[in-house]
């Protein structure tokens, strides 16, 4: 692959040809602010946040959107660049609520971060401000357009990644806003999977997750790597937990496996793990069968009940008669000790597996 060099800030860098400049500088180590752009969206260059200096172009080009060059000399932070930023932030927070202290994105927000980064206040602009009644008719997260800042991530990953295109732009100038068609709420336009990818990809507190609420702060949670049970997959999750108890669930962004996406079911769907009908304990019935009377027993004693129930019923009626389902909640090499169970003792072919919980 051909290279081009170039310099930026400052310090000569070798890059690949046709790699943007914002790329170019993350490979230095140089810090750029963004707020719509993601690696693994298209390139948009809609927020403007990281205007960069380029000696010989006219005006502060997007350098999410500007490919590199041979010879390109690139400003970073130079005075314009500076001034450019603050006040794209200052007009992102005319029109921006600013109640950070029960937002529940507080301390993950990008526009919390880079107002205080380069010292806005939001108090330099004073006019109209949005007044959108929030959207929450849906059980899994809430719609919240006062906040959104225009950044377009919600509509090119539900477009691009889920293949919906349940959103869109809508309206013009002030009025603009990200809505399903006809301007309804997403459980009423229908188009929607509710993945909750959007949610994950919005940068500021837009869109929350209803089962995150009151929860806890950001820098509360413990953050455990894991991987979702819902199917085969294998996505690659992580766990956001506090006293204990998983709040809140997000994709990590492994590329060889889902590179951050979930389904609904592995974002939501985890409420089972703390739910009060989940059994903890081995279960025996006592009664006639139908009565739904029960005891706990120890695994050695209920493993032995079942081994013997096994071979009666092989013993009566042949091992054909019975079957072995296995778990996508179970791992690859339990699956396989189960199947090896199945056709090395029980002596039966009828293994099947369902992932389609």
């Amino acid at each position: 692959m051909a290279e081009v060099t170039l310099t930026i800030d400052g310090q000569r860098v070798t890059v690949p040809e046709g790699i943007t400049v914002l790329e170019a500088a993350r490979r230095a180590g140089i810090f750029i602010p963004t707020l719509c752009q993601d690696d693994r969206l298209s390139p948009w260059g809609g927020c403007r946040l990281c205007v960069v200096e380029i000696k010989g172009m006219r005006g502060l080009p997007a350098s999410c959107v500007t490919a590199v060059a041979e010879g390109m000399v690139v400003e970073t932070a130079s005075p314009a660049v500076i001034e450019a930023r603050k006040e794209i932030l200052s007009l992102l927070l005319a029109n921006h609520p600013q109640d950070c202290l029960t937002c529940s994105k507080s301390g993950d927000c990008r526009l919390q971060d880079y107002a205080y980064l380069y010292g806005v206040r939001g108090d330099e602009y004073q006019g109209e401000r949005h007044n959108y009644p929030l959207e929450e008719d849906n059980p899994f997260f809430i719609r919240d357009m006062n906040k959104c800042i225009l950044c377009g991530k919600c509509v090119r990953a539900c477009a691009e990644v889920q293949g919906r295109s349940a959103i869109d732009f809508a309206y013009r100038g002030f009025n603009t806003r990200v809505t399903p068609p006809l301007d309804v709420t997403l459980r009423e336009a229908g188009d929607c999977v509710f993945c909750g990818n959007c949610v994950q990809v919005c940068p500021v507190g837009a869109l929350t997750e209803k089962q995150r609420l009151w929860q806890g702060r950001e820098w509360e949670f413990k953050k455990v790597r894991s991987i979702c049970s819902y199917c085969g997959v294998g996505c690659n999750i992580t766990l956001y937990v506090k006293d204990g108890r998983v709040v809140k669930v997000t994709g990590y962004e492994n590329p060889e496996v889902n590179n951050g996406w979930l389904c609904v079911k592995g974002r939501f769907g985890f409420d089972y793990i703390h739910s009060s009908e989940r059994l903890t304990r081995p279960l025996i019935r006592t009664g006639e069968r139908g009565s739904g009377q029960f005891r706990e027993a120890s695994w050695e004693e209920a493993l032995d009940l079942v081994a013997e129930k096994l071979r009666e019923i092989k013993e009566k009626h042949g091992p054909e008669s019975l079957g072995v389902l296995c778990s996508a909640k179970c791992t690859n090499e339990e699956n396989y000790l189960l199947q090896k169970l199945a056709r090395g003792v029980l002596g039966t072919n009828n293994v099947d597996h369902c992932a389609r919980l």
